[in-house]
């Protein structure tokens, strides 16, 4: 017997292992003499094997059962985590190069230029005829992109003092913008004594910081604001060409032979408009002078003569045109208003005893007021328009070209001391009135009575001087006579040019009247 295992074979009594399977095989052996006498009973055959069923694999199963074991099972659950959400601030490595170039690159969509070609030349017929009467249409007249935001009101954004001044009770005679429109400089004092203003806002770009004002002896003085010591560098200095008389208002002027140059105008109620020139000894030099006797006024066949003979009249205010630097407009003691030219060459008599020979610069008389012009202004819009105001409380709208006012508007009961045209608006106009107020026109509402009124100070109390800013222009300042001075933010209404204001502007004036 012999069994059989696909890896090892045992004989004699061996034992069987998992799977195998047992054979008997019987064998023939030739006969000999020692043959039993049953031999004959078996034959040679070949019989089938039999299965045996291992009993080892069940035993093993059974022994590696796990009935238990020491702890019983633990459950977990995620109740809370410290951060709700997260997100990537930052890396610790840039991206490589060709990263970013891989990222960057664009290819080129391909272009059918002769495709395009073809198009544009087939529209351009209509697109053409569409831009010519685009370009004849008036639909669009005066309008103005702004990106301001709207403001409705008239508000105060600063009042501003100077107790020094007031504890000695002066007054702010005097407002003028810096080239920037970011400084503005006021003079204290009282109307009739003292009298300055700042580099106007066309002229003083060279030296933003350089200020000219008048005193109440005559001389003119120039400060550098950079100089914190001694800021004074020029002067006139008392001598023969200097002004007898107050100085009511100075201002900057461009030096027609050098551009880079400038000069300083004053303008006295000695009758005498006087350009000076800086030198390099701290003195202010003249050279160049204009000279109002009665005498030389061209005074119109309309108008009633006030004075007679040789007599000096006094200059009160000046403003010169916007669109021809050789016409300025005066105001006179007298209540008159004068055409005035730099370019004429009549000497004015009698002679006087200044370095420099005077002229006799008016050309032309308007209308006058029932009292002295204290100020008068250009309209920046319109060659021949300008404004009046005397201390009759009424404001002018006078033409170049006609001596009679086109409008008269009776503002204050009592003096007008200030009038201004907006820069730009040009209907709009403000005057400070000896009741206090701020008073803003607009021509295009109303020729008769103001848009809106500002009350500055109380009604024993008057606003002497306004100025716009012509870099900001919806900043107006206001000075009055208890010496506070306030920064006024207009409204949008007054700083946004509507359609068609210049036509009305020329229909007022090409008025004529009586």
């Amino acid at each position: 017997m012999a069994w059989e295992d696909g890896g090892f074979r045992e004989a004699d009594g061996g034992r069987s292992g998992a799977g195998l399977q047992a054979s008997v095989l019987l064998e023939s052996r030739p006969a000999t003499a020692c043959l039993s006498p049953a031999a004959g009973m078996f034959e040679d055959s070949a019989a089938r094997g039999a299965d045996v069923e291992s009993l080892w694999r069940r035993d093993q199963g059974t022994r590696c059962e796990a009935k238990s074991c020491q702890t019983g099972e633990i459950s977990t659950v995620e109740a809370a985590v410290q951060s709700h959400s997260s997100r990537d601030a930052g890396m610790q490595t840039n991206q490589s190069e060709e990263t970013i170039q891989n990222l960057d690159l664009q290819k080129e969509a391909p272009v059918d230029y002769a495709g395009l070609l073809s198009f544009l030349q087939g529209v351009e017929d209509v697109v053409i005829k569409e831009l010519n009467k685009n370009w004849r249409s008036h639909a669009f007249d005066g309008f103005e992109v702004n990106w301001v935001d709207q403001n409705e009101t008239v508000s105060c954004l600063h009042s501003l003092s100077y107790p020094e001044a007031q504890d000695q009770k002066l007054q702010v005679t005097s407002i003028s913008w810096n080239a920037t429109g970011s400084v503005f400089a006021c003079s204290y004092g009282r109307l009739t004594l003292f009298i300055s203003a700042w580099s106007s806002h066309c002229l003083c770009s060279v030296d933003p910081l350089s200020s000219t004002g008048g005193l109440y002896s005559g001389e003119v003085l120039i400060w550098d604001m950079s100089r914190i010591e001694d800021p004074l560098i020029w002067r006139t200095g008392m001598t023969d060409d200097t002004h007898t008389e107050p100085v009511y208002q100075v201002n900057w002027l461009q030096d027609s032979k050098h551009s880079y140059h400038f000069q300083i105008l004053s303008v006295s109620t000695d009758g005498k408009i006087l350009v000076w020139q800086t030198q390099r000894d701290g003195q202010l030099m003249l050279v160049e002078g204009f000279a109002l006797v009665a005498q030389q006024i061209p005074w119109s066949m309309k108008l009633k003569k006030r004075t007679r003979g040789e007599t000096a009249v006094g200059v009160t205010s000046l403003s010169f045109s916007c669109f021809d630097p050789s016409v300025f407009i005066i105001g006179l003691e007298g209540g008159y208003s004068l055409k005035c030219s730099t370019a004429v060459e009549t000497a004015a008599v009698p002679r006087t005893g200044n370095s420099v020979p005077l002229k006799a610069p008016a050309e032309f008389a308007f209308s006058p007021h029932g009292g002295p012009v204290y100020c008068v202004s250009c309209s920046p819009f319109h060659r021949n328009l300008f404004l009046s105001g005397g201390t009759d409380g009424h404001v002018h709208l006078h033409s170049m070209l006609q001596a009679q006012p086109l409008i008269s508007l009776q503002l204050s009961k009592k003096y007008l001391f200030s009038v201004r045209w907006s820069p730009v608006r040009p209907l709009v106009f403000a005057a400070a009135t000896g009741e206090g107020e701020v008073q803003l026109f607009d021509f295009g509402k109303s020729s008769q009575k103001p848009a809106v009124s500002i009350k500055q100070a109380s009604a024993q109390t008057p606003v002497y001087c306004i100025e716009f800013n012509f870099k900001q222009p919806q900043l107006l300042a206001a000075g009055d006579a208890s010496g506070m001075l306030k920064i006024w933010q207009l409204s949008s209404d007054f700083i946004q040019q509507g359609p068609r204001e210049m036509n009305h502007l020329e229909q007022l004036a090409n008025e004529v009247t009586d």
